[in-house]
């Protein structure tokens, strides 16, 4: 009930936006990108694609918004701005001469009517995954919240490989909205091998990611050779699979905070790394989807060798009674606890160590040659939140610093 009131003022708080900045959407062609995993990567490869085939254009993503030769400050443990914001983004794109803007957008931003009245030319989605279920209370809610997206928008892209994808087109069919395909797997209206197109490594993950982007530009009627020079020039957004060290062993940090994302990073580091002792340490929001956990859990204990659980933006919650939720899911996949001074000696263990710079200051003490360090759930942020504050942190900033402690050149 309080929900929806809320939903009416923000809806009320969209149209006066856009009333104000004078419909700046309807002068671009808007790109909408959404998902659970990959939106960030998916959205600033289309922005690339498109400035670097002389294209002007403008985008919203969680790290940053980038307006004409500007770029903004999202905010923290955010992604699609508040509505006011949003317009005021298009308009400041419009004055700048742009013909498209690509805007990030979340469910939370979509159920609560934040983006009422952009006017979307494409509308894609990199799949839906376990998220975001303490607000939505169930998937199918969450995944109706994703799919206003595709209903708002004149083309319509969605992930054939993905199993959202039989819900999504029951909902596109049964309000009449045509829409297309892309698939690594299978048939669809958009399959290729894009690795070797560009001939670039991609990640499973990225295979897809960049099969969206592709996917959107052709819609917008950019050429095969437009889209794979560009690609062969894109660096990934930062904490995203962001190598920090890569000599005696190797640390890579990325924003990987769902089952999902957790299941392809780490699978993908078992496939470019074959052979190597895989390490990876992270947490879990606290007040947010607490079903989650286990699986995260699940998902490091598939592939790690030893896992180290610690803080990740606690916010109210005991950080030790996320540890105990996530733990579950290791003892799944037959971990053992261990103390932190007798951890690294054994394969199949964790260890829990809230303090976060701790967790790093011991991974990196017992690392050894050929390792592979995975330090996943913060990526781009810089702070943490705990209790009711935000206190300025960085994976990247502190494997750095630890390693200059350490005597370890980069």
């Amino acid at each position: 009930m309080w929900q929806d009131i809320k939903n009416i003022y923000h809806l009320l708080q969209a149209v006066v936006a856009n009333q104000y900045y004078k419909s700046p959407s309807k002068k671009l062609k808007v790109v909408g990108v959404t998902g659970t995993d990959g939106k960030t990567t998916t959205t600033a490869l289309i922005y690339h694609i498109l400035s670097t085939s002389g294209r002007k254009a403008s985008m919203i993503t969680t790290v940053y918004a980038k307006v004409g030769n500007q770029e903004f400050d999202t905010g923290l443990h955010t992604t699609t701005p508040h509505s006011f914001d949003v317009q005021k983004f298009i308009r400041k794109s419009v004055d700048a001469g742009d013909e498209y803007f690509i805007l990030e957008t979340t469910s939370h931003a979509l159920h609560q009517n934040r983006i009422y009245n952009v006017n979307f030319k494409v509308g894609v989605i990199t799949n839906i995954t376990h998220e975001h279920l303490d607000y939505h209370k169930t998937y199918e809610k969450y995944l109706k919240a994703k799919a206003k997206l595709l209903l708002m928008s004149e083309k319509v892209l969605i992930n054939k490989d993905d199993t959202s994808f039989e819900p999504l087109a029951g909902i596109l069919r049964e309000s009449n909205k045509r829409f297309k395909t892309y698939s690594v797997e299978t048939s669809a209206d958009y399959h290729l091998e894009l690795a070797k197109k560009i001939e670039l490594p991609l990640t499973e993950f990225n295979k897809y990611n960049y099969l969206a982007a592709y996917s959107v530009c052709k819609e917008l009627g950019l050429t095969d050779n437009e889209i794979f020079e560009s690609m062969k020039t894109f660096n990934l957004p930062t904490g995203r699979f962001e190598v920090v060290y890569d000599k005696e062993f190797t640390v890579i940090v990325d924003f990987a905070h769902t089952p999902n994302a957790m299941f392809h990073l780490l699978r993908s580091v078992k496939k470019l790394y074959p052979g190597r002792r895989v390490i990876n340490l992270f947490g879990s929001a606290g007040k947010r989807d607490t079903t989650k956990r286990p699986k995260m859990g699940e998902a490091s204990g598939e592939f790690s060798d030893l896992t180290i659980i610690t803080e990740d933006d606690p916010r109210t919650e005991n950080p030790a009674d996320i540890a105990e939720e996530i733990a579950t899911g290791l003892f799944k996949k037959n971990f053992s606890k261990v103390d932190h001074d007798r951890f690294g000696a054994r394969s199949k263990t964790f260890t829990v160590i809230v303090d976060r710079e701790e967790a790093i200051k011991k991974a990196l003490s017992i690392a050894k040659k050929g390792d592979v360090l995975v330090f996943n759930g913060k990526g781009h942020e810089r702070s943490i939140a705990r209790e009711n504050r935000e206190d300025p942190w960085s994976d990247q900033e502190e494997t750095i610093n630890r390693l200059q402690k350490l005597g370890i050149e980069r």
